[in-house]
């Protein structure tokens, strides 16, 4: 394909995705009720008895729902959404490599839905909760809607982020750019990292919170190892690719000895 066959192409991908999600908004809005009770409840939970969200902007709660809509949209388009990404870049793949299209669907997939999980039901919770904690007399906790679904909204996209980690290693360890060995031997530097990342996005100093935001995150490390031990190149079949280039070299090396002596021979 040449230069503008891959611009009509990426087009015709990019049309087909807008089209999913635009489909996906329409079905999200029309439940927009039952979803912004969904994704309110835990900040209604964490706030004082008889408390309630506001807002002061006149569009605020409109753009909160079409917000709401566009998460939805994107959830329920996201299989089709990367379909389309994977159909973009599989005409650059050899045919054995193009068997990953179920695989890479799939992962990804679950690594949105499980993130997008992790997200709602423990690290949001948790976080809210802390805010409220300094509810007080003197000062009110009356969060708006705006900044409360931003706050949400960042935490839910830096979650489904993670939770590709997987698939990412999936791919690279299918293509030998990193194993399971490698993994292993840098797991405490990978826990120290994660726990950083932990200590970061967790608003309470309290050691248990950043445990309990740390530990999928390690368990996500844990099963990307036993991933990439799964579909890496296996150890007879490295050893196998080490003897032919060993013997390769061998070869080469002979030719030139070989042909370094005919030189001094007529010389």
């Amino acid at each position: 394909m040449g230069f503008l066959q891959h611009l009509d192409e990426l087009r015709t991908r990019i049309i087909r995705s807008c089209i999913a999600i635009a489909s996906g908004m329409v079905i999200a809005f029309y439940f927009y009720d039952p979803l912004s009770t969904f994704i309110l409840e835990p900040t209604l939970r964490a706030l004082p008895p008889d408390s309630q969200l506001i807002f002061i902007r006149p569009g605020e709660a409109f753009s909160f729902y079409l917000d709401i809509a566009l998460i939805g949209g994107l959830v329920l388009a996201a299989p089709f959404v990367m379909y389309q990404v994977w159909r973009f870049i599989a005409p650059g793949l050899h045919a054995t490599e193009k068997k990953f299209a179920i695989p890479f669907v799939l992962l990804t997939s679950i690594g949105t839905i499980a993130g997008a999980g992790f997200s709602h039901y423990i690290m949001f919770p948790a976080m809210i909760g802390f805010f409220g904690t300094f509810h007080s007399p003197a000062l009110k906790f009356m969060p708006s809607v705006e900044y409360t679904f931003e706050l949400y909204k960042n935490l839910l996209i830096g979650m489904v982020l993670v939770f590709q980690l997987p698939t990412l290693v999936f791919f690279l360890a299918k293509f030998g750019l990193v194993t399971a060995s490698l993994l292993w031997r840098n797991i405490k530097y990978a826990i120290l990292l994660i726990f950083i990342i932990a200590a970061v996005l967790t608003p309470s100093p309290d050691p248990w919170n950043q445990t309990l935001f740390a530990a999928p995150m390690i368990g996500l490390y844990i099963v990307s190892i036993g991933i990439a031990w799964i579909v890496g190149p296996k150890r007879e079949e490295r050893r196998s690719d080490l003897n032919d280039s060993t013997k390769l070299r061998l070869v080469i090396g002979a030719m030139v000895i070989d042909r370094a002596r005919k030189h001094r021979t007529v010389g």
